[in-house]
């Protein structure tokens, strides 16, 4: 199994353009976009600072938010399906992994940008999609027991790739495992509040 983990079946010069496609189609930044279309101004100067869709929330447009929600998700899964049409499954992962770099270090303004829950879905949907399925499961069922949106995601994220590793989908739980702690430090301030007691449940007002 671990021989099969390092043996990849792509040269370094698809590698290469899995990891360019997936960059630069990650690193669209939908948020800002959506928002400024819409004329609500600049998303990264209310809430956290950040692009992704929780931050668009804060500006009280729900529609908005759920678009960017959906975009910043499809646009690694975008980036995966292209790559695997041309260069197949291997490469994909790699695009997906890179989409999730671009959307948390957008080249386009300054690397500065969201947390990569959405786009990490957006990968799995685009190389093992019915891991998204267990996402949702893991996700719903801890923001059920306690109502905190951040851990939901973060639980999750530990939970997938050890489900790939089970399944024998080593190559994608490692890729997967080096964006669940990618993400972990993206959300460090989440945790920290988490760990306080401080950090706002679902449906809190405030």
């Amino acid at each position: 199994m671990g021989a099969d983990l390092m043996t990849w079946q792509i040269t370094w010069q698809i590698a290469l353009a899995a990891a360019a496609i997936g960059y630069l189609l990650g690193s669209i930044p939908f948020g800002l976009i959506l928002t400024r279309a819409a004329g609500l101004g600049d998303v990264r100067s209310i809430g956290s600072g950040n692009i992704g869709a929780t931050n668009v929330l804060r500006t009280g447009n729900k529609k908005l938010a759920a678009a960017t929600l959906l975009l910043d998700a499809l646009k690694a899964s975008a980036a995966a399906w292209i790559v695997s049409y041309f260069f197949g499954p291997e490469a994909a992962a790699i695009a997906g992994f890179f989409a999730f770099i671009g959307h948390l270090f957008p080249v386009w303004i300054g690397f500065k940008g969201g947390k990569g829950v959405a786009t990490y879905i957006g990968t799995l949907l685009g190389v093992a999609p019915l891991m998204v399925l267990a996402f949702a499961a893991v996700w719903l069922g801890v923001a059920f027991v306690t109502r905190y949106s951040s851990l939901s995601a973060l639980v999750a994220m530990l939970v997938i790739p050890v489900a790939l590793w089970i399944l024998g989908a080593e190559k994608v739980a490692a890729i997967m495992a080096i964006m669940t702690v990618i993400s972990y430090w993206k959300h460090k301030a989440n945790i920290s509040r988490l760990l306080s007691g401080t950090e706002s449940k679902i449906g809190a007002k405030g």
